[in-house]
């Protein structure tokens, strides 16, 4: 199956004419312009309106102007989407990365002596900044394909100043890139998103393969402490530097789910023909009622991005992706099938009708991959007899933090299954 398939490819900026100093005053344009969007519509000025204000009094040409919008726009629906809790701020300290289609606001071009790739950057209007793009020679082979290839599309790219130094955020699309076809899988691997961890099974028609749990506890308690420290900033009336906090937080999410994602795809990798498995997150969404405060708190974990991660990075592999109604999969116990919300104990499941036990979350994505091949009428398995329980810690690297040298990722305990087996749940 041909799918089309976007990855963004990360360069740094050699400048050989104009300067970093005209790229800055572009990104704050660019901070103007999104500014003036978020108070218009502030003011209940409609959208279209909004789009023909900002890109008459921008210093931008016009479809760099509009990309911004699109940026802004995106954000407004998501905080309309999510019961009007916590409207766009405008931001008043640092630039904002200028956002621009290809053959417009930039431009790329294969230099054939130095095999390398140059770029323009229109960083106001009538006001270049022109040089040699620097990176990885992965990202620089896969941009030289893009700008040769007929399947291939350069799109959207962002200038974005990071550490002091000026990149160039491009996306390139495959389109027609092949991705296996999920009704031809053979192993069906269930994937249970959560605050602290993502659950996986492998399960094909003969059982359950394996199973393996990622913890990244950082990710739930770093976003605690962001969330108090805006608070406190917000009590005192400081609030100069709330958009910068978020930013920080926003930084920190996105790079460790970019870790679990490819652990996540590594891991399903190593199976027959898979296909990998989620629970459709607009069911589970519209089923959220556990009053206003926590409805808020669930809505705005990153449930979606970690599943937009993965299927990605999978679709790169040619591994397919699916999606299931997520009803009861945390509260049915796949031994007996009785479903009740007291079967869940925190991180334990323990069914109160049988005493099978087992790590919520392993359990709910065996049920989550029992489901996927029930989707395709296929023969779902027995699922009580199950596999030692793996448990891996994400840890963040680049910062000075490193693993002991004798650090065992996988980490179990032991408990009694009904069947008087001996199972594994997580500590």
């Amino acid at each position: 199956m041909q799918n089309s398939l976007t990855s963004t490819l990360v360069f740094q900026l050699d400048i050989r004419e104009g300067s970093q100093q005209l790229l800055y005053s572009g990104q704050l344009e660019a901070r103007r312009v999104v500014n003036e969007i978020f108070r218009l519509d502030s003011e209940d000025y409609d959208w279209d309106t909004i789009e023909d204000l900002v890109v008459e009094r921008s210093n931008h040409v016009k479809n760099t102007t509009q990309r911004l919008f699109d940026k802004a726009t995106d954000a407004l629906e998501r905080y309309y989407d999510e019961d009007d809790y916590g409207h766009p701020r405008q931001n008043y300290e640092d630039g904002f990365p200028i956002r621009m289609n290809h053959g417009e606001g930039y431009q790329l071009s294969l230099d054939d002596d130095s095999e390398g790739v140059n770029f323009r950057v229109t960083a106001l209007k009538r006001q270049f900044v022109r040089g040699t793009l620097q990176g990885s020679q992965h990202h620089l082979d896969r941009l030289r394909t893009a700008l040769e290839g007929d399947d291939w599309r350069v799109g959207t790219a962002e200038v974005v100043r990071k550490r002091g130094q000026y990149e160039l955020h491009v996306n390139v699309t495959h389109e027609k890139a092949d991705v296996a076809e999920k009704t031809n899988a053979t192993t069906f691997v269930g994937v249970d998103v959560n605050e602290d961890c993502v659950g996986l099974a492998a399960v094909t028609e003969d059982g359950v393969e394996a199973t393996l749990v990622i913890e990244y506890p950082e990710i739930k308690r770093e976003r605690h402490e962001y969330f108090t420290i805006r608070k406190r900033m917000q009590s005192v009336g400081q609030t100069s530097l709330e958009s910068e906090i978020e930013r920080r937080e926003q930084r920190f999410v996105h790079d460790q789910l970019h870790q679990v994602s490819r652990r996540v795809v590594e891991w399903a990798g190593q199976f027959e023909n898979p296909v990998i498995v989620f629970e459709n997150l607009e069911d589970l969404r519209d089923g959220l009622d556990y009053g206003t405060r926590m409805n808020r708190r669930l809505h705005s974990l990153p449930f979606a991005q970690l599943q937009e991660f993965v299927s990605y990075k999978a679709a790169w592999r040619g591994i397919p992706s699916d999606h299931i109604d997520p009803e009861y999969t945390s509260q049915a116990c796949p031994v007996c099938g009785h479903t009740a919300r007291a079967n869940r104990q925190g991180k334990r499941f323990k069914c109160v009708e049988c005493r099978f036990q087992d790590h919520a979350d392993r359990k709910a994505a065996l049920l989550i991959g029992a489901k996927g091949l029930k989707k395709q009428n296929r023969n779902v398995p027995a699922l009580n007899n199950l596999p030692v329980i793996r448990t891996r810690k994400v840890r963040r690297r680049g910062n000075g933090e490193r693993e002991p040298p004798d650090h065992n990722p996988y980490l179990t305990i032991r408990g009694d299954q009904a069947n008087g087996q001996h199972g594994s749940v997580s500590g």
